[in-house]
């Protein structure tokens, strides 16, 4: 899947993890900050922190807010996300190849 967020975002996406089955990525932001169109296959992600969003995949726009320690499936998507809350964002993504 292309643009690998590692590349769009590198200030916001560390590898922590990668063999040829998945790659572990720790997304950090802070309130205010936005990312570049970006695409993650199907995923896992593990919240560490509170935070709101808004996510727009294609011509859809949705505002989340998630709690720490939540677990959550996401099927394949290029969205551009912006922390739309007044705390900074902090999860992991496992995504699998």
């Amino acid at each position: 899947m292309e643009p690998d967020p590692t590349v769009t975002d590198p200030q916001l996406y560390k590898i922590l993890f990668e063999n040829d089955r998945v790659r572990v990525l720790r997304y950090t932001d802070k309130p205010g900050d936005r990312t570049k169109p970006h695409a993650h296959p199907d995923s896992v992600l593990i919240t560490l922190s509170k935070f709101q969003r808004r996510l727009t995949v294609g011509d859809r726009t949705v505002d989340v807010e998630k709690s720490p320690h939540e677990v959550i499936w996401n099927a394949a998507q290029t969205h551009v996300g912006e922390n739309t809350g007044t705390t900074d964002t902090d999860v992991i993504f496992v995504e699998l190849k």
